[in-house]
């Protein structure tokens, strides 16, 4: 949650979301239904911390329950990330870590988009169509923390791959 707090806003609707880092560590570290169970944390932080932005309700559950929760899934590589790490295979390591990446950032930010389509869309910037304008901010978004968020995890993986493997 520390590391959202970081600005890293471009106009209202781009970020790079740097809490990505730790939640895709810990649901690699510890599996699918920690890394599930630990976005519905970091989303319903953000009601304790006054940082909601409120449409409608329905809305308010999509980006701060659901978007947060399914950024979990990256939990799904864990045992193929340890295996990996195990049996010492550097590819499979990697390919692993950005594969899993890329499945919670995209797996969050789906639902961004439709939120984005749903209820931001009669504020889209340039007279954008509403689809468009949220594929491109969100997709943009989204592809920018995965980046980031990949990056990072290389290197610490690289350096201090025990963070990966739980005790």
């Amino acid at each position: 949650m520390v590391l959202s707090m970081i600005p890293t806003n471009i106009g209202s609707s781009f970020t790079i979301s740097l809490g990505m880092i730790p939640l895709t560590i810990y649901a690699l570290r510890r599996g699918l239904k920690a890394g599930l169970f630990s976005g519905l944390m970091w989303g319903l932080l953000h009601f304790l911390l006054g940082s909601v932005v409120f449409l409608a309700v329905s809305q308010v559950l999509v980006e701060y329950v659901v978007a947060f929760v399914f950024a979990g899934f990256a939990g799904l590589y864990g045992k193929r990330l340890k295996t990996a790490l195990l049996s010492n295979q550097s590819r499979q390591v990697s390919s692993t870590i950005v594969m899993a990446t890329f499945v919670g950032c995209l797996a969050r930010f789906f639902w961004h988009f439709i939120a984005g389509v749903i209820f931001w869309g009669e504020y889209a910037l340039w007279g954008l169509n509403p689809w468009w304008f949220s594929l491109i901010m969100n997709g943009v978004s989204g592809l920018a923390t995965a980046v980031v968020t990949g990056l990072l995890l290389l290197i610490i993986v690289k350096k201090y791959p025990q963070i990966f493997i739980p005790k």
